[in-house]
Order: C-alpha cells, then structure tokens, then sequence
C-alpha cells in the first residue's frame, strides 16, 4: 500500500496519518522494564500431630493486596485446632487457590504472589494499574452486555449471601418464590422452599402486592386450593472439622477391644471441701472451683499407682509404652464441637493449678484458639457428661490411649450413715472403658477403687 501511495505522489499523506498511527499502536503494544517479577507459589506447610489437610475458615487477603513478611493470611482448621497461616514473601497476591471452606492440602498450592525488586516499581506499578484499569473496564463492558435481554440469560435479584445458601442446597434461584422488592429473592424465601419454615411466613413486598392487586377478579372470584406444604428436602453435608476428626478417631477406637466398669463415688465431703476452698481459689485466679480439677488430680493419683492404666500399646512390635507425664485430656464442648484437649504433667500439679489450666483451655477452646500442641501427647482421658446429663454410659478409648473414664451428674439421694440412719447424701456414677487386650478386670476396679478414695475422703489431697 505503501509503495502505490509514493507512486502516487502521497507520501505527504502517508507520513501524516499512516506511519503515527502505526507507531503509536507499537508503542502501546511494548512495555519496557528494567525488572523481573517472580511469581512464587505459597505451600501449605506442615503444621504437625501428622495433619495432612486442614479447612480454610477465613482468608484476611484478596486477589492484588500487597502483604509483607509475617501479615495473616487465612485461619486453617485441622481436624483439632485453628491455625492462622502468615506470610514468608513480601509481594503481591495474584491467586487464591482455595476458597473458603474448601479442603487445602498439606504440601500444595495455597496461594501465588508477585514477589518484585523494589528497582522500578512505581513506573510498572502506574503502567500496570492503567492498562488494567483499561481491561477491567473492556471486561466490566463484556459482563454488562451478557447481561442484556438479548442474550437470554435470566438474572435473579439476590444478595451474595442468599446466593451462597442457595449453592449450598443446590438450588436454581430462578425456581425460589421472590418476596422481596422488586421480585428480589431473600433468606427466607429460599428456607420456605425447603420447608425449613411454615408457608406463608415471608409476607410479600409491597411492590409485589401492587402488581398481584392488578390481576383479574375472575381469578380471585374463584382462588385455587392453597397446594400442600411440601416435605423437606434431603440435604448432604461433607464431613469436615470436628466432626471429620471424630470419623476418624471412632474408626479407629471401634477397633479396640473394650471393657467396661462402673461405680458410684459419695460426693458428701468432697462438696464440703470444695465449698471451704472457694475462697482461696478465687484469691488465686480461680472464679468458680468445680469437682473437675479433684477428679483429674485423684486420677493422677491412681496413675501412679496403676501405671499400665498410663501406658499406651504398640501392635507392630507388640509391646507397651508406659508414659512418664501424665497428660490427662478432657473433653470440652465449644461451639466448633467437642474437642479433647489434655493438661500436661498433672503429677506435678496442685489442684489450683489444675484448675487454671483446665480454665485456659475452656476459654481458648470457646474462642478456637486451641493449637495442635494442646491435643499432643495425652496419655489418658475424662469426660464429663454430668454437665449436660444421664449417669451411666460407655464411654469410647482414644487410640492411642488404653482407658477412659466418665462422670455422670451428681445428686442428692438418700443414704444410710453408719447408724443406720438414712441421710441426705451426693451421689456420683462413674463409667470406665479399658483396652482389654492390655488392662485386666481387676486392674480396672482396683484403679477406680483408689480414685474412688480421693474423692471420698478429700483430706488425703493434701498428701500431693
């Protein structure tokens, strides 16, 4: 083209419009930097107690938010705690490959950043943000005009919350009822389709109410038989969190061989003597001294001298490993589930420490501040189901561990003394589970006999 123009005596033409156009587009086209950037994959790493994938609940960052070394990320939770993740790179985040509540694995991909030489940021910082700024607005355009009428595509008003429950149940808005303005589709609407709630609770907005007050009276001269409330749907939820963890751990414990003994323990001076020690409990950073902290310090105890009880079993070279500490775990409700976190080396411990420890895993545990380390290493368990109800049960051994126990509700029940004389008396039941591949019968209730003694006789705890 260029050589027809000079023939034809128009290269005033072509130097005028041709070749600034062109030399324009060459300029947009090129992008000249005197850096490199990195794009470096941040992987989940371990997080020990042999994890290998962890729930993400939170993620602190977004797709181009710049981060420094040590800022939080995203909370992970384990099969047993809450761990906040952080950062190793100072950069750019330009991927996230997990959203939240999806399973990340020990090992991969948690996210990519842009890691740059500080040299040259600000010029390719400015042209990068104005030449996306151009492609957002090209794309912004692109989604608007998908959106049109003419393509045929269906949009259901909705908040993005309402949108996640309805891919949650895996619902097709377009088929929801809407009450909302304007025909906009709300919560409530989606859990009166489920039949979750009553027909007709979800009382239509008023722009609705208009155009159903235009509809024919024929039609409202003879209305239709209010259609039969539907039943409630199936719905499937995959097991994750807590409720994963406890898949696994009652797996593993039905494999156990377990031998059951239960007994009733005389709480009458134990209440006594706990009564008398609230004051100084609370002079010691102790609000509220319950019959928990002498449960676990009389099992120590008896630990001591039943130390097979302690001890945990190896099959592959089938031989016991009898535990130094004892790390009694104790099962605690938290609104994430119920979770066994342990208190270390109770041999060691007076009652008052006990106590503050097991309040400190109360409170990181309603919070979901427990850490792997809180799970680790515990060599014998107690529950106690008196807090919510019952008396007797048959409690489940967390493997490794070879016993449990559970304490039922404590009540006041008549009693004969020693005179024959009926008194009013605080009763306690008591349920043991022991591996009977390792714990006889007789080591069970002679076990149990000592814990018994302790709390009947409170006095002997100040022999420890």
């Amino acid at each position: 083209m260029a050589s027809h123009l000079l023939r034809n005596s128009a290269s005033g033409w072509l130097l005028r419009n041709y070749l600034p156009h062109q030399a324009a587009q060459l300029k947009r086209c090129l992008n000249v930097t005197s850096r490199l950037d990195k794009t470096v994959s941040f992987h989940l790493s371990d997080i020990g107690e042999g994890i290998r994938e962890v729930t993400v609940k939170e993620w602190f960052v977004k797709v181009g938010d710049t981060v420094e070394q040590f800022d939080n990320l995203c909370e992970v939770q384990s099969d047993k705690a809450s761990v906040t993740i952080t950062s190793r790179y100072d950069g750019k985040i330009i991927k996230i490959h997990h959203n939240i509540d999806e399973i990340a694995l020990v090992g991969k991909p948690l996210l990519d950043f842009d890691v740059q030489d500080e040299e040259g940021d600000e010029e390719d910082s400015s042209s990068s943000s104005s030449s996306s700024s151009s492609s957002e607005g090209s794309a912004n355009e692109a989604e608007k005009a998908s959106e049109t009428p003419s393509s045929g595509r269906v949009i259901t008003l909705a908040t993005p919350a309402v949108r996640r429950l309805a891919k949650e149940h895996q619902l097709d808005l377009s088929k929801v009822p809407a009450t909302g303005r304007q025909g906009r589709v709300l919560k409530g609407d989606i859990l009166e389709y489920l039949g979750q709630v009553p027909p007709g609770t979800n009382v239509p907005h008023p722009t609705l109410a208009a155009k159903t007050a235009q509809a024919p009276k024929a039609a409202s001269a003879a209305p239709a038989a209010p259609p039969k409330p539907a039943a409630p749907a199936d719905r499937v939820e995959v097991l994750k969190g807590v409720r994963k963890a406890m898949l696994k751990s009652m797996s593993e414990s039905l494999k156990i061989p377990h031998f059951a003994y239960s007994d009733e323990i005389d709480m009458s001076e134990l209440v006594k003597f706990r009564a008398q020690l609230q004051k100084v409990a609370q002079e010691n950073g102790v609000p509220k001294l319950t019959f928990m902290p002498f449960c676990i310090k009389a099992a120590s105890v008896a630990l001591g001298k039943y130390p097979i009880v302690n001890s945990s079993l190896d099959l592959a070279s089938e031989s016991l490993i009898y535990k130094g500490a004892h790390n009694i775990s104790v099962a605690i409700d938290t609104p994430q589930g119920l979770v066994v976190p342990n208190i270390k080396n109770c041999q060691t411990k007076s009652i008052i420490e006990i106590a503050k420890d097991l309040n400190a895993l109360v409170e990181r545990g309603r919070t979901g501040s427990l850490t792997p380390s809180d799970f680790a290493d515990g060599t014998f368990s107690l529950s106690n189901i008196g807090i919510i109800g019952g008396t007797y049960t048959h409690p489940c051994i967390m493997a490794p561990q070879v016993a449990i126990g559970a304490m039922g509700r404590t009540k006041a029940v008549p009693r004969f003394n020693d005179k024959d004389e009926v008194v009013k008396a605080y009763v306690m039941s008591v349920s043991w589970s022991a591996d009977h591949r390792v714990i006889d019968g007789v080591t069970m209730a002679s076990f149990s006999n000592v814990w018994k003694q302790y709390l009947e006789q409170p006095a002997l705890f100040l022999l420890h």
